[in-house]
C-alpha cells in the first residue's frame, strides 16, 4: 500500500471486513451497541466466496484487504468473516501487524463466539454449521477446547447456504431442502446436541428455516450481538486504542465489485436500508 496511514496510528473509523455480504449482519449489531463510532465496511465481493479457497489464498486476500483498511486510517479492523478469521487472522496478527504497526489491531469473530458457548449448552455437545473452509480449519473446536475441554463439537459444512442467501433464495421453499438436509446430517452425528453455532455471518438470514427443522430444545448461537458486545468490552479494556476511534456515527461502504450490485445485495442484510457504496481496487 502506498499510503503512509498504513504504518501510522491516526484517528479513524473501525474497519469491518468481509469477503461478501454476511459481515453486514455483524456491522448492524455493532452499530446498534456502539452507534457513536464511525465505521468503514469493505466487502471483497469480486473475489467472494472465500469458503472454498485454500488457506494461502484466503490469507493473501484477507491480508490485502486489512492492509487497505489500515491505509485508509482505520486503527482497528474486525474480520467479520468466519473463513478469514479461521484461515488468516492468526498469521496476520503474528507476522504482519509487527511489520505494519504494532499499535493497530486486527480481531476476528470466532474467539468471541467460542467464549460464550458455555452459556448456551448444558450437555456440552454443540453443533456447528459453517462453510467448508471454516469446518476444515477446525478453528471452532480448537478455540472451544482452549476454553472448555469438555465441550464436544459436531461440524457440518453447508456449501449451498451462502449462495442461497446471496441470490435471494433464503426465504423461498427451495431453500428448505438444503437446510433440512444439513440439520438432519448434524443431528445424526450426535443426539445430545443442545446448542448450534451459526458459524457463517450469512446464516442468520436462514434462521427461520433452521429453527423450523431443529428441535425446539436446541438453542441457536448467532454471532452478531455476541461479537458486538465483545467489541464493546474490548474497547473498554483498551482505552489507548479506543481513543483513536472517531465518533461521528457515520459508516462508509466499500466494495471490490459493482456499486449497484453491492447496494442491492446489502439491503437484504441491512433490513432494506438505503446505502451508498464506492467501488475500490485492492
Amino acid at each position: 500500500m502506498q499510503s503512509n496511514l498504513l504504518h501510522t496510528l491516526v484517528s479513524g473509523p473501525i474497519g469491518v471486513f468481509d469477503s461478501g455480504f454476511g459481515g453486514l449482519t455483524i456491522l448492524r449489531e455493532m452499530r446498534k451497541i456502539l452507534p457513536q463510532y464511525d465505521y468503514m465496511f469493505l466487502g471483497d465481493n469480486a473475489r467472494a466466496p472465500y469458503g472454498s479457497h485454500s488457506f494461502d489464498v484466503v490469507y493473501d486476500y484477507t491480508r490485502q484487504c486489512v492492509e487497505y483498511l489500515f491505509s485508509k486510517g482505520c486503527p482497528l479492523v474486525i474480520l467479520a468473516c468466519n473463513t478469514a478469521s479461521a484461515k488468516a487472522l492468526r498469521t496476520i496478527q503474528m507476522n504482519d501487524l509487527p511489520e505494519w504497526n504494532k499499535d493497530k489491531r486486527v480481531l476476528g469473530i470466532i474467539r468471541p463466539t467460542a467464549e460464550h458457548v458455555s452459556e448456551y449448552t448444558r450437555t456440552g455437545h454443540v453443533g456447528l454449521f459453517a462453510t467448508t473452509g471454516t469446518v476444515t480449519s477446525q478453528s471452532y473446536p480448537i478455540e472451544l477446547s482452549k476454553i472448555n475441554q469438555s465441550i464436544e463439537v459436531a461440524s457440518v459444512a453447508c456449501p449451498m447456504w451462502v449462495p442461497l442467501v446471496e441470490n435471494g433464495e433464503y426465504d423461498n421453499e427451495g431453500a428448505d431442502y438444503f437446510v433440512r438436509k444439513k440439520v438432519e446430517e448434524l443431528l445424526s452425528m450426535d443426539s445430545r446436541i443442545d446448542s448450534v453455532i451459526l458459524g457463517c455471518t450469512h446464516y442468520p438470514l436462514l434462521l427461520d428455516k433452521i429453527k423450523k427443522y431443529l428441535p425446539k430444545s436446541v438453542q441457536i448461537i448467532s454471532q452478531g450481538e455476541i461479537v458486538a458486545q465483545s467489541l464493546k468490552d474490548y474497547l473498554e479494556r483498551h482505552t489507548d486504542l479506543e481513543a483513536f476511534l472517531t465518533r461521528n456515527g457515520g459508516c462508509e461502504f466499500l466494495t471490490t465489485e459493482s456499486e449497484e450490485k453491492f447496494k442491492h445485495a446489502a439491503q437484504v442484510f441491512l433490513s432494506n436500508s438505503e446505502i451508498s457504496a464506492k467501488k475500490v481496487v485492492i
